[in-house]
């Protein structure tokens, strides 16, 4: 065999086993290790989403809760309760819809609901929400409590509302100065705020604990007091 045709049989030999499991081993390495950076992606990915939807069911219910709380002590007749037609014989009526019980993890308010308003309160002018086993709950006058979140999704570890109130003096809306020793001149107008705090833990994909804070004003003032006669 001439020299050049043993050089052209070497050259189409192909690779020995060796280099040929070298070259396998080192394939499954590149496979393997790209398999696991998008196994550790596609883990980072669904713990976001799920953290994120956890906000997002934290924060709707929180805006729920405020648009309803922002309603408290709503009447329909509060004309009723700081002034009166003149030669009346009846003193102002007092709004039936401040009251507003707060204790640990439950709130119980009112505010009307009257096309024309009856100064009472009825059983669908009554509204609560409540924390229990985890979940927040809702309930609308006399029905049951009904379930505001998912336990399946998150769990709710903290539910707090803490009622704080500014006292503001009417005096400047007095004609006439208030008599010694009278503690009811000159009226105050009630300025209510509420601070609404709201914890979860997440469930599967992540345990994350976030949690919302939030204020919320109370938009019906009440005037307690009176100028002097």
């Amino acid at each position: 065999m001439s020299p050049l045709a043993t050089y052209r049989a070497r050259q189409q030999a192909g690779v020995s086993l060796v280099e040929l499991l070298i070259g396998i081993t080192i394939g499954l390495f590149i496979v393997g290790a790209s398999l696991t950076a998008l196994l550790i992606h596609l883990r980072e990915s669904r713990t976001l989403i799920a953290q994120s939807r956890l906000m997002q069911d934290l924060r709707a219910a929180t805006d729920l809760m405020a648009r309803d709380l922002r309603r408290v002590g709503y009447w329909g007749a509060a004309d009723h309760g700081v002034w009166q037609n003149e030669g009346s014989a009846t003193g102002p009526v007092i709004n039936p819809y401040t009251a507003m019980t707060t204790s640990a993890s439950t709130v119980a308010f009112r505010y009307s609901r009257d096309t024309v308003e009856n100064d009472l309160v009825d059983d669908n002018e009554q509204f609560g929400y409540r924390l229990r086993n985890g979940v927040l709950e809702l309930q609308l006058g006399t029905s049951p409590w009904q379930a505001m979140t998912d336990i399946t999704t998150m769990r709710v570890t903290r539910f707090d509302i803490s009622p704080t109130e500014e006292l503001r003096s009417l005096a400047g809306s007095c004609t006439a100065p208030c008599t010694t020793g009278d503690t009811s001149c000159p009226p105050q107008l009630h300025v209510r705020s509420l601070m609404l705090t709201l914890t979860a833990q997440g469930m599967g994909e992540s345990t994350a604990l976030r949690s919302v804070r939030t204020r919320v004003r109370l938009r019906n003032d009440t005037v307690t007091g009176h100028c002097p006669a």
